[in-house]
């Protein structure tokens, strides 16, 4: 019994793992796309690379979250 509650749980930490972790990529898009905004003209080429890579990353963080969606409905 105590297996088969531990194997229930694995996914939904999973799952729940990733929502955190899409959260805090969106958090970052946010924080990045402001840094831009308020770049100098010298430095927004940079802030802007930085904005489209965190873009990357929760783009990533939400293909996950997503896949863990799907496996679990299967």
């Amino acid at each position: 019994m105590c297996a088969e509650s531990s194997t229930q749980l694995f996914p939904v930490y999973r799952r729940t793992r990733a929502i955190e972790q899409w959260r805090e990529a969106a958090r970052l898009v946010w924080t990045r796309w402001d840094a831009f905004q308020e770049a100098e003209p010298q430095a927004r080429r940079w802030t802007f690379a930085a904005y489209v890579a965190a873009l990357d990353a929760e783009s990533a963080a939400a293909a996950e979250v997503a896949s863990l969606a799907i496996a679990h409905a299967a």
